[in-house]
Order: C-alpha cells, then sequence, then structure tokens
C-alpha cells in the first residue's frame, strides 16, 4: 500500500503522487454517459493503479460506480477493513486464497473452473453460497474456461446453484486487443462470449449480468455498428478511472476525460558545469557546451524507469529533458536543453526548491511521454510509483460523503444508505437480453443477489 503524507498547506513537500479526486469523481462520470445506463465495475486493483484503492474506491463510489473490481480477494479484503461495504468483484486466486473470508465478507469471486471446489467448500464451512461470475475464456488464453471446459463447468454450477452453495450473479471474460479497435479479434471473442452465454442458459445457467468491455472497449463501443454488443450489461473500467487512454494515437482530452496523478518533486541542486562534463552512471550523457543542471530527487527506487532517459520534467514554464541515467533515488535534467511550454518565457533562471513535476495533467508533462520514453505503456508508468512517494490527495472537501454509493441513492439500487432492500419487482437492473444488453430491465422478483450485504 502507498503511504499518505499530512502536512501544512503552506509547507512544500518533498516529493509526492498528488491524486486529484475531483479528476476521478469527473472520469467516472464521463464512463457512466459512455456505458448508456451499463453498471459500472471501477477496478482498483494493484493500488488503484498506484493511486491509492480506499481513496478512489471511495471517490468513484461517490461519482456513482455500482461495484469494485479487484484482482486478488486480499484486495478486496483490504477494502472492506477499510469500511467499504459496496459490492466487490475479485477474480485472481491460487491454492492460498482466502475464500472462507471472501464468502463471509460478501466479495463476489471470479470462477474459472479450477478453483470451484475450494469455493464449494468454503461456502459449507461459512454456511451461505458464494456469489461467482463465471470467466469465460474467449480468445485471451489466460484465465477462464475454455470452450470445451465450458460445459461441465456449467453442469457443475447448476448443480452447486441447486444446493445452495453458489449464486452466479455474472458471467465475463476479458478482451485482448480491444485498444486496437480494427483488429477483428475482439468481435471475434464478443461472438464467442454471446455463444457462451447461450449455452449457459440453455444449461439452466441464468446470470444477470454480463460483461466484456474494458476501458478500450468502453471508449470504442460508440463507433460499433452496434454498441450492445459490447457495452452489455455493464462495463469494467480501469485505466480510464485514471484519467489516461489506452490508445496510442489519442489523447485523454479527446474522451473528456482528466488525468489525476502529478508525481512532482524540488529541484535538489543546481550547478553549472563546462563543455564534456558527464552526467550519472556510466557517462553516457556529456554537456555538449557549458550549461547548467538541476538535480530531481526521484530515481527507480520511487518507481521512475531506469531506461526512460529523455523524459520530460516541467521546472517554472519551461520543460527540460532527463539527460543520463536515471539512478536509484535521482536523475538529471540538462537547463540548456528546455523549450517552453503554452505562452511560458523563452528564458527562466531555475533555483533549489523549485517544483519539478515529472508528469500530471493539463501543460504539464503526460503519462504518455514518460511511457514513450521507457519504452513502456502508461498503466505501468503509473502503477510503478513506489510506497517510498507519498500520496497526497485533493479534490475533496474534508469530511465529504464519500463511500456512500450517490448512484445508489439516485436510482434506489439496494446499496444504497437506507440498509433497506427495494422490493425485488422494482429494482432497476441492467439490462439482460439474449446476452446482449439493451438500455436497462426489472430485475425478476426471483433474484435474490444479496447486493445488500455487507
Amino acid at each position: 500500500m502507498t503511504s499518505e503524507q499530512k502536512r501544512p498547506a503552506d509547507e512544500p513537500s518533498e516529493r509526492s503522487a498528488v491524486v486529484d479526486l475531483a479528476a476521478v469523481e469527473h472520469n467516472v462520470g464521463r464512463l457512466l454517459e459512455l456505458a448508456r445506463g451499463r453498471t459500472l465495475i471501477a477496478v482498483v486493483k494493484a493500488d488503484a493503479y498506484g493511486h491509492g484503492a480506499p481513496q478512489v474506491a471511495r471517490a468513484a463510489l461517490a461519482a456513482g460506480a455500482d461495484v469494485l473490481g479487484t484482482a486478488h480477494v486480499a484486495e478486496a479484503l483490504a477494502l472492506r477493513a477499510e469500511g467499504i461495504t459496496a459490492p466487490v468483484l475479485a477474480w485472481l486466486h491460487t491454492a492460498a486464497t482466502d475464500f472462507p473470508e471472501a464468502v463471509r465478507q460478501d466479495v463476489r469471486l471470479g470462477l474459472s473452473g479450477g478453483e470451484l471446489d475450494l469455493v464449494l467448500d468454503a461456502a459449507r464451512a461459512v454456511g451461505r453460497p458464494a456469489v461467482v461470475h463465471l470467466k469465460f475464456d474467449s480468445g485471451l488464453g489466460r484465465n477462464g474456461a475454455t470452450p470445451a471446459q465450458w460445459p461441465e463447468l456449467l453442469e457443475r454450477v447448476r448443480q452447486a446453484e441447486g444446493q445452495g452453495l453458489l449464486t452466479v450473479e455474472g458471467i465475463f471474460t476479458h478482451l485482448a486487443v480491444a485498444d486496437e479497435p480494427s483488429r477483428p479479434e475482439t468481435a471475434e471473442q464478443l461472438a464467442a462470449l454471446d455463444a457462451a452465454v447461450r449455452a449457459a442458459r440453455d444449461a439452466g445457467v441464468d446470470p444477470a449480468m454480463v460483461h466484456a468491455a474494458n476501458t478500450p472497449g468502453l471508449l470504442s463501443a460508440a463507433d460499433l455498428p452496434d454498441p450492445d454488443t459490447m457495452l452489455l450489461d455493464a462495463v469494467r473500467v480501469g485505466l480510464g478511472l485514471y484519467g489516461l487512454s489506452p490508445f496510442a494515437e489519442r489523447t485523454p482530452q479527446e474522451f473528456g476525460l482528466i488525468p489525476a496523478m502529478t508525481l512532482r518533486t524540488r529541484v535538489a541542486n543546481v550547478k553549472d558545469v563546462p563543455a564534456g562534463a558527464g552526467v550519472s552512471y556510466g557517462l553516457t550523457y556529456r554537456t555538449e557546451g557549458p550549461t547548467r543542471l538541476a538535480l530531481v530527487p526521484l530515481g527507480y527506487a520511487d518507481g521512475v524507469p531506469r531506461v526512460a532517459t529523455g523524459a520530460p520534467v516541467r521546472i517554472g514554464d519551461r520543460v527540460y529533458p532527463v539527460v543520463g541515467r536515471i539512478a536509484m533515488d535521482q536523475c538529471v535534467v540538462d537547463l540548456s536543453l528546455g523549450r517552453p511550454v503554452g505562452t511560458g518565457s523563452q528564458e527562466q533562471s531555475v533555483r533549489i526548491g523549485d517544483e519539478a513535476v515529472l508528469f500530471g495533467a493539463g501543460e504539464d508533462p503526460s503519462v504518455a511521454e514518460w511511457a514513450d520514453a521507457a519504452g513502456s505503456i502508461n498503466y505501468e508508468i503509473v502503477t510503478r510509483i513506489s510506497p517510498r512517494v507519498p500520496r497526497e490527495y485533493v479534490g475533496v472537501e474534508p469530511g465529504s460523503a464519500h463511500g456512500q454509493n450517490r448512484n445508489a441513492q439516485r436510482r434506489g439500487h439496494p446499496g444504497a444508505v437506507t440498509g433497506e432492500e427495494p422490493a425485488a419487482d422494482s429494482v432497476e437492473a441492467p439490462g439482460v437480453d439474449g446476452g446482449r444488453g439493451s438500455g436497462r430491465r426489472r430485475r425478476p422478483a426471483s433474484w435474490r443477489v444479496p447486493w445488500h450485504r455487507t
């Protein structure tokens, strides 16, 4: 988990990853617009991609997210320990996963097949059914039951439901190339999922929620001939929550998203050096002429990629490139190589203590620029920022009602803070229509998935 820094408002911190929770809320609102009324599963695995899972989870729920998503049960249980009672789905397990505690604390479980016996044992031990989402491998080749394994899994799950050990809430898959919308494999995966859902219903397993769309799937759905084939009943978004784009050629701004994290510090040293001066380990960079160097106290121990030489750092109204190798605790910028930001001045004097921003929103360098310099992707850049860098949270008033699901309150969702379960025949639910979402429908009275449990 990341550390959280508290300091007087007028006292600048040495270094921090500033997380704008108002940006998270904005992004959730935008993603809900794009989802066209579908259930929104906000993925906060990996400590919310490095942004802080409890804080982001509360912000996402406050903005209208319906469900939280994690990879591991341990991550879901950590949210429960923070007092977050909203539905949470976890989908990546091992034989050592604490399934009994997951069932006890109402964590929904992604089920691929191999863990079924352990989940059933947990349900027996706890004395309540496990709520599961069956994962179908439609072509990614990772977790999930293959088409060959699917019939047997359905039969076993149907029997377990009959014994009161399982409740199948959903069926889902994960898309392999949704970030490359022109490729045909996404349509093939969605067609395979549709067939798997029809087979499930034919076998007597009737999920209320089918989901496939990740962030790139959601952002590109409007360009499909039939967006419903992608949106289905729910969308499962991670990167978009944090205001980042999954597409190499399209910026977050094009989708109305705001990057939520700013990685910043303070210049630790400034020095004049002559032509030919070497910089950092290996002396892979030498100055072309007399220049001034600034020392930025963030390095690979802080999660800054060691290979990202040339990446941008903003100091004042100019952006400077990192030169030489990035070290464990620090990196160096050459102040003779700066370029102005926007209408910034052509020249400026950099001093010790000036703020240095590696990436952020607006006119700050972008996460994408750092990913390009490192030969990586923006997902990795934000996720790898280490716990040594304190997180500072802005954009939320102290004492605000984060963690209360405003979306639930607006829609009369069973997760609303009243604690009362609405009549089963009047609760608005994600639409299910032969495996293709088409707006929203009412849940039948027989539907008893326990959203309200804590």
